[in-house]
């Protein structure tokens, strides 16, 4: 579902280009990954092929191995597997002004969650996807990108948590205000 709805964020910013990034706007940067964990996706869980967590293998002063067993496994050190490390290096040369991470959430449990400083992004997010804005997803996230990035480095983080039991067309639609034109207010 994330990766569907950002390659359709992808898209529209591409169609969008030769209209409303043109003019007297400053040029800037966008980075947009679509999949961060291919074998989690390949094999429809949050897990790597070696069974971490990358949401909870970054060099964070809560970063725990957690049990190899269950899925939020945080891996045998932060920073142990490479897309983690690609991200944490990338994070480190561009210096992004904010980050918005997009997750899928089950249980009705879906929101705008941010850290560090990010609470303006979520309520700018809330006021078009129409999803709680929040600080804490309700239960603890050792190691996650979001406390690393945004609670211990200060970066606006947003992570969008996409609810798992809507169609992907149905979360893009729900999104795409909040992605194509909050982005782009948030570039300027």
């Amino acid at each position: 579902m994330t990766a569907y709805v950002m390659t359709r964020l992808v898209s529209a910013l591409q169609e969008a280009e030769g209209d409303a990034f043109k003019g007297d706007l400053p040029p800037r940067t966008v980075v947009i990954l679509p999949v961060v964990n291919p074998d989690g996706l390949a094999r429809r869980t949050r897990r790597n092929a070696r069974g971490v967590d990358l949401n909870r293998n970054f060099p964070t002063k809560d970063w725990a191995p957690g049990d190899a067993r269950r899925r939020n496994y945080g891996g045998p050190k932060p920073l142990s597997e490479p897309e983690s490390r690609t991200l944490y290096r990338l994070v480190l040369r561009l210096r992004p002004r904010w980050i918005v991470a997009v997750h899928t959430i089950n249980r009705g449990r879906f929101c705008n969650n941010y850290d560090g400083p990010g609470e303006k992004l979520a309520r700018a997010f809330a006021a078009c996807n129409g999803y709680p804005v929040t600080a804490s997803i309700g239960y603890p996230t050792p190691g996650s990108f979001g406390t690393w990035a945004g609670r211990e480095r200060g970066i606006p983080v947003l992570t969008l948590e996409l609810p798992s039991h809507h169609s992907r067309q149905r979360c893009w639609s729900d999104n795409e205000a909040a992605l194509s034109n909050v982005l782009f207010r948030w570039m300027t």
